[in-house]
């Protein structure tokens, strides 16, 4: 079922909420932790919202929750750009990691514990065998798409899930450009400088 589907990826955001939010010290592992969070939550909303939102807006029962869903996965994402900084240490990066953390707990909570009952009574059974299969292949698609910008993260052939890449091996190189820092900040043009 569709809701089997999404909380593999829940139960992997969470987890990836509590690493990013324990780190300490090690730049280095806190950039690729965010890095593996942000293509999860990114993935995710993106084949959750076409495959159980929109779904779900066509009903009139769905509208006002799969709006309000909608409104937290923008939240989240503007949290996600501001964490999308070069520089994992400055005052307050951690606070902001703490804050997308919590909204990202509440938003699965709710998800979990309302907006899937609403969309069981509103959804045939055909009809969540079907938008599984259809969001499973979808997380995959979108997983590689989104890490595709970064070289130090890649989608595992056999489980579809984003993991560290292999230094060297699995991209080339890019570090001291100013496309590679736009990169590491989640951004898609490198800063301007004076």
């Amino acid at each position: 079922m569709i809701f089997d589907a999404i909380r593999e990826s829940h139960d992997l955001q969470r987890d990836l909420c509590r690493k990013l939010t324990a780190s300490r010290g090690d730049m280095a592992a806190r950039q690729l932790l965010f890095l593996q969070l942000k293509v999860e939550l990114m993935a995710h909303a993106a084949a959750e919202e076409r495959h159980l939102y929109v779904p779900l807006l066509m009903e009139d029962g769905g509208l006002d929750a799969s709006r309000h869903a909608l409104h937290e996965h923008h939240q989240i994402d503007e949290l996600l750009d501001d964490l999308s900084v070069r520089n994992k240490k400055q005052a307050g990066w951690i606070a902001t990691a703490k804050k997308l953390s919590f909204k990202v707990r509440h938003h699965l909570k709710e998800e979990e514990s309302k907006f899937f009952q609403l969309a069981g009574r509103l959804l045939s059974q055909t009809k969540k065998k079907q938008l599984a299969r259809k969001y499973t292949q979808e997380i995959v698609r979108m997983r590689r798409h989104y890490s595709a910008k970064y070289e130090t993260v890649v989608v595992a052939a056999s489980t579809g899930l984003v993991k560290p890449a292999k230094r060297g091996a699995d991209r080339p190189a890019t570090s001291g450009s100013a496309s590679a820092g736009a990169q590491l900040r989640g951004k898609s043009e490198p800063r301007r400088t004076r």
